[in-house]
């Protein structure tokens, strides 16, 4: 993750925007939708937007990439605000990340944000949806947070594989940029899994009312770990 300008050819930096702005316009839609049925969205929205940057903010480099490892935030984001929220949220933080912090480039906003908004948000979501009326709600979001971490990264070396040549096969290419991220991500991804379902419980027993919206339901009632929720 993290990209840097000049690492991607100029198509697919392009491509990868055009891929971003896909998932931009239906999450302006959702959050416009979202802030007109409740109060409390907006400002919560933000809240998760600053624990996104502060999150993903956390980098260790990897110079095999050029480019870095860190936790991500955007599956929790993806289970509390929504997996389109989150590709706005993530493509409004690498730009600042890229502009204050030259974490990433202005190019590649969008390939980073194809990488961490969108697979990672997206993966976490699914596994927190699948899992969430099967397993304990804190294990449901440590799944989630470490699958969407890992797809964050497989992603991140699927762009670098399609725009960097070499005489290796494609899939070896792919590999290759993975494997250079795993010994820093692997032990980040464990992290991030443990992250995610701490925080998710700590909401759950304190402010369940926030949570309504993603919460399994049983007789039309929110549950967390078998126990009724009450806002």
């Amino acid at each position: 993750m993290h990209i840097e300008d000049g690492i991607l050819q100029p198509a697919w930096w392009a491509s990868w925007y055009a891929v971003t702005v896909a998932f931009i316009i239906p999450g302006l839609r959702e959050i416009r939708r979202r802030v007109q049925e409740s109060l409390y969205y907006k400002p919560f929205l933000a809240m998760v937007g600053v624990a996104v940057f502060v999150i993903s903010a956390m980098h260790l480099p990897v110079p095999v990439t050029g480019s870095c490892s860190h936790p991500c935030g955007t599956p929790l984001a993806a289970i509390v605000v929504g997996p389109f929220a989150t590709v706005v949220i993530s493509a409004i933080v690498l730009f600042f990340q890229a502009v204050f912090f030259a974490h990433g480039g202005i190019t590649t906003i969008g390939a980073n944000t194809v990488s961490m908004g969108i697979a990672g948000g997206f993966s976490g979501y699914f596994c927190w949806r699948l899992l969430r009326n099967i397993s304990p709600l804190w294990l449901a979001a440590g799944v989630a947070g470490f699958v969407g971490d890992i797809a964050t990264y497989l992603v991140s070396s699927l762009e670098l594989a399609l725009s960097i040549h070499s005489n290796l096969p494609f899939m070896a290419r792919w590999m290759v940029f993975f494997v250079g991220y795993a010994p820093t991500q692997l032990p980040l991804a464990v992290l991030e899994a443990i992250f995610t379902a701490a925080v998710l419980q700590v909401m759950i027993n304190r402010r369940p009312d926030l949570l309504r919206d993603v919460m399994p339901h049983s007789s039309g009632r929110p549950q967390a770990g078998g126990l009724e929720v009450r806002s």
